[in-house]
């Protein structure tokens, strides 16, 4: 089976804890010989944890997993328990008292959908990591994707159901730049090739786009699109960083509007380090492509 997703780039594992009931869920990313990890956050509402130490100059320089997750703030725990999970296995920063892991996460709002008074919790971001493996990325609506909905700029009873979405791109010698993105956003999604609107908020199975500006005297809070991009390629902290904001060009070609003062976007960037010294500048203009086509995948063929 060919590999399409994130995991096809060696050494990256993806587990998910999924609570179909309360409609919540998280989704641990492991890098099983640490990584290289950049950020930026564009929205004005984001739910983040362990962010400030991807910055460059500070010290941690590589880390073993990011938390992605539901239950607005309240997720954030889901990264403690992938914190125990990471410790119990010998994995963290060696500080000459104890391996600290160091957990980067970013959250959703899906508070809205399903059990408000149900959210992941540490125990089940320990159970996603448990889950962790190298198979191809489940496309369904699990994990952190669970309760995510797009196009709510006329509440959430007609947004539109998303899944997770992944992909990944196979540049020449062997190098891989990845996504995988869980897209809750307050926007709708579009095909970046062509323009064509791919999923929006519905009406008596119409769709009606938010992408206009007398919508949004309606918006409210209850978005958030975050995701990884990854590459095999090695890179610095610095140029990781620019690769998380290269990301973001991606998700503004598929989703409109994006950033909003509603939205919580975050993307995290990745490098395992496999492959050096190759152009910088291929892999980022791969990492819009290949963002943009998992914000696509995320609204494809979705049965729930």
């Amino acid at each position: 089976m060919m590999n399409n997703t994130i995991t096809a780039i060696k050494g990256i594992r993806v587990g998910h804890y999924t609570d179909k009931e309360a409609k919540t869920g998280c989704t641990a990313v492991i890098f099983d010989n640490g990584a290289v990890v950049g950020v930026d956050v564009r929205g004005s509402a984001p739910g983040t944890r362990e962010t400030d130490l991807l910055r460059g100059c500070n010290a941690v320089e590589k880390i073993n997993c990011i938390m992605l997750s539901g239950g607005s703030a309240f997720g954030l725990d889901a990264a403690s328990g992938a914190m125990e999970y990471l410790e119990k296995n010998g994995v963290g920063m060696d500080t000459g008292y104890a391996k600290v892991p160091i957990v980067p996460s970013a959250v959703i709002y899906d508070l809205g959908i399903g059990r408000s008074d149900v959210r992941p919790t540490k125990e089940n971001g320990f159970e996603a990591c448990k889950n962790a493996t190298d198979a191809p990325v489940e496309s369904a609506c699990v994990g952190a994707a669970t309760g995510a909905t797009l196009g709510k700029c006329l509440g959430q009873e007609s947004a539109f159901k998303s899944k997770i979405g992944s992909s990944c791109i196979e540049l020449e010698g062997g190098v891989k730049v990845a996504a995988l993105m869980i897209v809750n956003a307050l926007g709708d999604v579009y095909n970046p090739d062509d323009g064509s609107l791919l999923a929006a908020a519905k009406i008596n199975g119409e769709f009606v786009p938010c992408f206009n500006p007398q919508l949004m005297a309606k918006a409210a809070f209850g978005n958030t699109t975050i995701g990884i991009v990854a590459t095999n390629a090695a890179l610095s902290r610095e140029e990781a960083n620019k690769l998380a904001s290269m990301a973001h060009d991606g998700m503004a070609m598929a989703i409109r509007p994006v950033h909003t003062m509603m939205d919580g976007d975050t993307v995290f960037a990745a490098s395992t380090g496999e492959i050096e010294n190759y152009p910088l500048m291929p892999i980022l203009v791969a990492a819009v492509k290949a963002t943009s086509m998992a914000i696509v995948d995320a609204v494809s063929d979705v049965n729930e």
